[in-house]
């Protein structure tokens, strides 16, 4: 394994501005093991949407609990957006 590509990225990964991250860059940070849960309103009803870290939607429930353990399951990390 070449060192000196190593230390670079490890430099450039500490070096970053957080809001301006690019999709690789996110990548690079693991942003794919985490899931967001946000409670919505669907046809009347309050439920829980898990949705990937990009935005994308990924199932509904009615219990923030199954939310939870829905993507521990998937062995993710769950965070809550209100």
């Amino acid at each position: 394994m070449d060192t000196t590509t190593t230390d670079s990225n490890e430099l450039s990964l500490a070096t970053l501005d957080i809001r301006h991250l690019t999709a690789s860059q996110l990548l690079a940070l693991g942003v794919t093991q985490l899931a967001y849960v946000k409670s919505v309103v669907v046809d009347g009803n309050a439920v829980f949407a898990i949705h990937a870290a990009d935005g994308t939607p990924m199932a509904l429930t009615g219990d923030r609990d199954v939310a939870f353990a829905a993507i521990r399951q998937h062995e993710m990390v769950p965070a809550l957006v209100h």
